[in-house]
């Protein structure tokens, strides 16, 4: 897995290959005037004895302030570049993500959670922007620094040079004992992180159901065993990272203290000069910081590992439901007709047929009722019209084409599904209307919203069309989201409409109109699935379902006068309609 992540860290930086390599050689710069300064204070310092005059010692501080103020300005260039490469591919991966999850499916993005995909979009992707920027730089720095720095502690004096670099070992060991446990802390700080997000994010959205069941205490609960979750999993981290950074400063430290105690005996005994123990002590306090570094470093580096497989995890898969290699192209208008021809649907998780064989026919223009009793698969057949699940080749089709033949969006451009529960954006009114269809003009939107019944309640809006429908609606009545999702659906231009349920929360005689209208003045086949029986008996024709099939069809004045389940279930709703009317 390790050798995998490296490759996709390659990957992600080839495009950024010229800001690399001219980063990198500004650090290659930059260390060699590191190494190259110390060295000139060390002939500074041995040509003291020979004696020196104000303008010798002007003329070498300016020298070396200069030499300082370049390899200043270059490591400043060589930061900006690394740490740009790190953002550019932290937005670039940002897109690449958003677009990514609007490709799968609904039911495996629900699965997952909301607030988890926001986790791996916001601060997995930091951390992955670390990696790819400071741990880069930092990495690179410290192996320049040691491959600069010792061969030129090496032409001073060997032995000091054993000696200061001596406690090194110990301290990559401290580094290598430390980062799994850390590596593992991150990970489980991260997880706490994604459920803490998602009980925040439901109960958000959820806060309505919260209040009207008094569950104000369990989910006060419910964050504090997460947030708890997460308190302990942040403290664990931060005592082996308080553990381990000042373990390594420490250790680091202990070379410096080597070098000044052998180096005083040597420069007693004329083995070295002072400008020679000089230059090494800077050449040690040089190695200290990026040796100190390294754990945090190493830290961000695993962390980024982390971020990056939880990243990859969601790029890494593919949506079940998925335009073909070779797709058919529509050749000419769509007329709207509809043909299932045997079609049967079973979930993974289901060893049940949810939809058994279905075969049925709706003509252009038709207007069709589908109903029958809760749980016989109504929706999972308006969700399969617009392959929502996943269908077999050779069972659906969208005049004669096999509709798992086209592409996704040219089918769903043809079939509007109108949900029960339509999703109502934070906008006006005008922009949830025209969603489908951006750059719809204001007249067209008012005409859908006339034919969705819903003028008349806009009218008694203080702003109008202009009025902010709030988070998912939340400032309308369940009718009012309905009619408003029924607009949004008319002012796409598509032949076929399917209404799941989508008049439920309005009156049988403004669902009836509504439906006439479609017909009428868009020319639109419609397949209403519905619970209105009322309403059902106004369409062309009638399909009952019952257990996943197709059990009765025919109009509604025949339908009544047969046996069957239609006929009860027009019963049971005229009693209970005959009870209401007495309350």
């Amino acid at each position: 897995m390790a050798a995998l992540r490296l490759d996709l860290i390659k990957n992600y930086l080839r495009p950024h290959k010229k800001e690399l390599i001219i980063g990198a050689l500004c650090l290659i710069f930059v260390n060699i005037l590191s190494v190259a300064i110390p060295m000139e204070v060390k002939n500074i310092v041995d040509d003291l004895k020979k004696g020196f005059t104000f303008s010798d010692v002007l003329n070498k501080s300016t020298w070396l302030i200069l030499l300082a103020t370049v390899m200043g300005g270059v490591r400043l260039i060589s930061r900006q570049l690394v740490f740009g490469v790190g953002r550019q591919v932290e937005v670039s991966l940002r897109q690449k993500l958003f677009d990514h999850m609007l490709g799968q499916d609904p039911g495996w993005v629900q699965t997952l959670g909301t607030g988890e995909v926001i986790t791996r979009a916001t601060s997995d992707l930091e951390n992955i922007r670390r990696l790819l920027g400071f741990t880069i730089l930092s990495l690179t720095n410290t192996l320049l620094a040691y491959t600069f720095t010792l061969p030129a502690m090496l032409t001073i004096d060997p032995a000091l040079t054993f000696f200061a670099i001596s406690i090194y070992p110990i301290l990559l060991g401290t580094v290598g004992l430390f980062g799994g446990r850390m590596v593992q802390q991150r990970k489980k700080q991260q997880e706490a992180l994604s459920a803490l997000s998602e009980l925040i994010q439901e109960d958000l959205a959820g806060i309505s159901a919260i209040k009207i069941y008094g569950q104000e205490k369990a989910e006060q609960e419910a964050f504090k065993k997460l947030n708890i979750r997460y308190r302990n999993a942040a403290i664990n981290l931060a005592r082996t990272a308080s553990t381990l950074f000042p373990l390594l400063q420490g250790l680091s430290s202990i070379s410096l203290l080597l070098l000044i105690a052998i180096g005083s005996g040597q420069l007693s005994e004329g083995i070295v000069t002072v400008g020679g123990l000089v230059a090494m002590i800077l050449y040690v306090e040089r190695l200290v910081f990026p040796t100190a570094l390294l754990g945090f470093t190493l830290n961000t580096f695993q962390l980024g590992q982390v971020s990056l497989e939880r990243v990859e995890e969601i790029l890494n898969h593919e949506p079940s439901i998925k335009d073909k290699e070779d797709p058919v192209n529509i050749s000419k208008p769509i007329s709207g007709k509809l043909e299932a021809r045997n079609m049967s649907i079973r979930y993974e998780d289901s060893p049940r047929k949810i939809l058994n064989n279905i075969s049925f026919t709706i003509n252009p223009g038709e207007i069709v009722a589908l109903v029958g009793p809760v749980g016989c698969g109504k929706t999972t057949l308006a969700r399969a019209l617009g392959r929502m699940v996943d269908i077999e080749e050779g069972s659906l089709f969208l005049d004669d084409y096999d509709v798992t033949n086209l592409r996704l969006k040219e089918l769903r451009s043809n079939i509007a599904l109108v949900p029960q529960e339509g999703y109502l954006f934070t906008e006006t009114l005008t922009e949830n209307i025209r969603y489908g269809n951006p750059k719809a003009s204001i007249e067209k939107v008012q005409e859908s919203a006339y034919e969705a019944r819903m003028t008349e309640d806009i009218k008694g809006f203080p702003d109008g069309f202009k009025t902010l429908v709030g988070e998912r609606g939340i400032t309308l009545s369940g009718g009012q989201r309905q009619r408003t999702a029924l607009s949004r659906a008319l002012l796409v231009d598509s032949k076929i409409i399917v209404l799941d349920d989508a008049l439920a929360s309005v009156d049988n005689k403004t669902a009836s109109a509504i439906l006439q209208t479609i017909k009428n003045q868009f020319n639109k086949t419609v397949l209403m699935i519905s619970h209105q029986l009322s309403a059902a008996a106004s369409c062309d024709r009638i399909l009952v379902m019952n257990n996943g099939k197709i059990v009765q069809e025919g109009k509604h004045h025949n339908l009544i006068n047969k046996n069957g389940l239609y006929k009860s279930m027009w019963e049971r709703e005229k009693a209970k309609e005959q009870l209401q009317s007495y309350d």
